[in-house]
This record gives structure tokens, C-alpha cells and sequence, in this order.
């Protein structure tokens, strides 16, 4: 049970892109005969279809091999071909290089702020080099010593990405444009919200239970 809830975590994770999203809006031109909104809405679409459609064959496909033991990373329980593993491990390398960019974008921009208004400094190169390569480094440190990968998303996907992106901008939706009650709009609404409190809370409690539980056998840097 605590498996699955922290599953759903993970999918809350990998299908949550509020802090990137209005990033791109925002470079999109934008006039009131032609909004931003439209394109992005199409991209929005076609970003998240692009997602479900690599990353749920490959959960649905690994849950049939492997069953409720397979590994949080897939490839891992794989052993042959190997030319396969290593063509899967190069495109997960691809992926990150550029995935990681677009969301720490919004992480790099909050800290260089930070920075500048905290110690007076300018902005420059100098300044993106250090805060970046810091962050970066931190980073890889807490990933290379608490490697509860899919536990760590669950809980992360259901304490901070499933309020911002499945419930909290329903219920501002619901406070400003004030829909007529028991509408198709408010039920949609309030479904979402029940829904994504129930995926906040389940998938924290999962995720933080199975870093628990892992973390009573595991030896940093072994």
C-alpha cells in the first residue's frame, strides 16, 4: 500500500511542470489579438502526451517483467542486451543535461538575485559560474549520499509539486472567476482538488515511510 501511495508521488513528480511552465510563457509574444495563452496551451499538450507516452510503457511493460520487486530505475534490473542498457543509459544522460537546465532555470535566477541583494555583487558570468557550479555540486552531493531516488520523488512529488500543480491553482480558479455552483466547471474543480489532496497526503506518508524503512539498511557511500 505505502508502495503504491508513494507511486503516486513519483507520477505527481514526473507530470508536474508549474515551475517551468509560465518560465516559457513568458518568452512566448504575447498581444491581445494573438495571446501567449493559445500556443501554450498546444505546447502544454503536446509536451505533457510526449511524457505520458515515455513514461508510462515503460512502468506498465516493467511492473509486467519484473512485478512489484522491480528497481526503482529499471535499467538496473536489466541484464541483457547490452547494448540496449547502454543505449538507455545514454539517452537518460541526454535527457538530463537538458531537462535539468530548463528546471533549475528558475532555481539559478531565485539564488543570483539572493546573492546580489544579500553581498552587493553585480551581475556577470563570474556570478552565474559560482552560484551555478555550487548549486550543481550540492546537488550531486545529496544525490550521491541519500540515493532514495524513487522514494525521495514520491515524497517531493507529493509534498511540493501535488498542491502547486493539481489542487492549489484549482482553488484560486475557484476564488477568482467564481463559477456558477454545482456547474460542470466547479465539479471538475472540486474533483481535482479532492483528488490532489488525496494524492499530497497519501504520497507523503508512502514516500516518507519507504525512506524510512530503506534508510534502516543503508550505509552512506558503500
Amino acid at each position: 500500500m505505502f508502495r503504491v501511495f508513494n507511486a503516486l508521488g513519483e507520477i505527481s513528480f514526473a507530470f508536474a511542470g508549474h515551475a517551468v511552465v509560465l518560465e516559457i510563457q513568458a518568452t512566448i509574444p504575447s498581444t491581445p489579438e494573438k495571446p501567449s495563452k493559445i500556443p501554450m496551451w498546444k505546447g502544454a499538450l503536446g509536451a505533457y502526451f510526449i511524457n505520458a507516452i515515455c513514461y508510462f510503457p515503460v512502468a506498465l511493460i516493467g511492473y509486467w517483467a519484473f512485478g512489484q520487486d522491480v528497481d526503482d530505475n529499471v535499467l538496473t534490473d536489466l541484464k541483457r542486451p547490452a547494448w540496449l542498457i547502454a543505449s538507455a543509459n545514454l539517452m537518460v544522460v541526454v535527457h538530463v543535461i537538458g531537462s535539468y537546465q530548463v528546471y533549475a532555470m528558475p532555481v539559478f535566477d531565485m539564488v543570483e538575485r539572493l546573492v546580489m541583494k544579500r553581498f552587493n555583487l553585480p551581475p556577470g558570468i563570474a556570478l552565474r559560474l559560482v552560484t551555478r557550479s555550487t548549486y550543481v555540486a550540492f546537488t550531486l552531493f545529496a544525490g550521491v549520499t541519500f540515493p532514495f531516488f524513487g522514494d525521495l520523488l514520491g515524497f517531493f512529488g507529493g509534498f511540493g509539486f501535488a498542491p502547486t500543480s493539481y489542487f492549489l491553482p484549482c482553488v484560486m480558479w475557484l476564488i477568482i472567476k467564481k463559477p456558477k455552483r454545482f456547474s460542470t466547471k466547479w465539479f471538475i474543480n472540486w474533483a481535482s482538488i479532492f483528488v490532489g489532496v488525496f494524492i499530497m497526503i497519501a504520497s507523503t506518508i508512502g514516500g516518507f515511510r519507504n525512506i524510512v524503512t530503506d534508510s534502516s539498511t543503508y550505509r552512506f557511500y558503500t
